[in-house]
Parts: C-alpha cells; sequence; structure tokens
C-alpha cells in the first residue's frame, strides 16, 4: 500500500534550517535514520521509505511553498495515491514552539503551501502535522520570523520533535489518522 507524505518548505538552500522549511526537516530526519536520500524529480526532491509493509512516497516540493499543490497533485496522480492517504507536514504559526498536531481536515490558516494544496485539489480534506513555530515575532515582522532559523533553545529540542512528527508518520501509515491523533497529539 503506498501512501505521499509532502514535507512543505523551500528549496533554496538559503532557506535551509529556517522555521517555514520544517516540512523538510521533519523528511529529512525521516531519511536519514533510515539511510535513504532524496534525488531530484519532477517538481519535487523524492525517495521511497518502506516501513511494515508500506510504501511511503516522500517528497519535497521544489516549486516554492506557494506552489506546493502541483507537486503535491503530480505525485498523486503518477503514484495513483488516494487523498485518504496523503499526509502533509507543515509549519504553524498558531502553535507554540514544538507542538505538533495531527489533523484530518481543515483550514490553511493563512498558510500559502496549505491554501494552494486546497485550491489544486479543490478540498480540505487531507490529513496534516502542523508543527508549531510559535509567534515571537514584532508585528510587521512574520516574514523574517517565519523564513528566520531557529534560536539556539529551539535548536537543542528540535530532535525530540523531529522524531515525534517520525513517529506520527509511521502511525499514520500503521494505525490510521484516528489512533495516531489520539495516541499522539498531545505530546
Amino acid at each position: 500500500m503506498k501512501y505521499l507524505i509532502a514535507g512543505l518548505g523551500n528549496a533554496e538552500p538559503k532557506y535551509d534550517h529556517t522555521r517555514h522549511n520544517i516540512g523538510f526537516e521533519v523528511l529529512d530526519a525521516l531519511a536519514g535514520a533510515s539511510n535513504i536520500s532524496f534525488e531530484p524529480d519532477r517538481l519535487a526532491s523524492v525517495t521511497e521509505y518502506r516501513y511494515k509493509g508500506r510504501i511511503l512516497v516522500m517528497i519535497k516540493p521544489t516549486t516554492y511553498m506557494n506552489l506546493s499543490g502541483k507537486a503535491v497533485a503530480y505525485w498523486m496522480q503518477k503514484e495513483k495515491i488516494p487523498l485518504e492517504r496523503v499526509l502533509v507536514v507543515t509549519d504553524d504559526l498558531a502553535l507554540p514552539f514544538g507542538k505538533v498536531r495531527m489533523r484530518g481536515k481543515g483550514s490553511d490558516g493563512g498558510h500559502n503551501g496549505l491554501k494552494h494544496i486546497q485550491a489544486t485539489l479543490n478540498t480540505t480534506e487531507y490529513a496534516r502535522i502542523r508543527f508549531g513555530i510559535g509567534s515571537e515575532y514584532h508585528r510587521g515582522h512574520q516574514i523574517d520570523y517565519v523564513l528566520g532559523t531557529w534560536s539556539e533553545e529551539e535548536a537543542d529540542q528540535l530532535p525530540d520533535r523531529l522524531k515525534l512528527c517520525c513517529d506520527m508518520i509511521k502511525g499514520f501509515v500503521t494505525i490510521g489518522l484516528n489512533r495516531t491523533m489520539s495516541e499522539f497529539n498531545n505530546k
């Protein structure tokens, strides 16, 4: 059984390790722990991860955040993966740093990547992991904050939070959305 796991971010090196690229970091953590690597392909860097009889097609869109829906739609169609087996990993300003929430549907919350995915797929009914990046910025400096790198304190806590996200992805593909949400959403 195949699943599509899309980590959102921006592909240029200048965005590496920024808050907005947490989707890329989560997938990099999962790939790194499994000794697999991403390869450039159409609209995304792609790898396959096999876990307990499932195939996870993991993508990091190279379309820029605002056009993430193109990559998600393309890889869903190419790999013949239905919407209920799609999971998107993204940052969330509305959650405090390190708080991680899985949802089966929802609004874009002002997030341009989610907005484009919803417009492209014509639905809000897809699973997502929202990684809290906090909102510790001064009025008018949201873009600088989102595209900024982690503070030293955040960077120290990041490995534990990345592992939690990886465990949530594994849960999604094995025990399903609802059980994963109830097991992990309050950790």
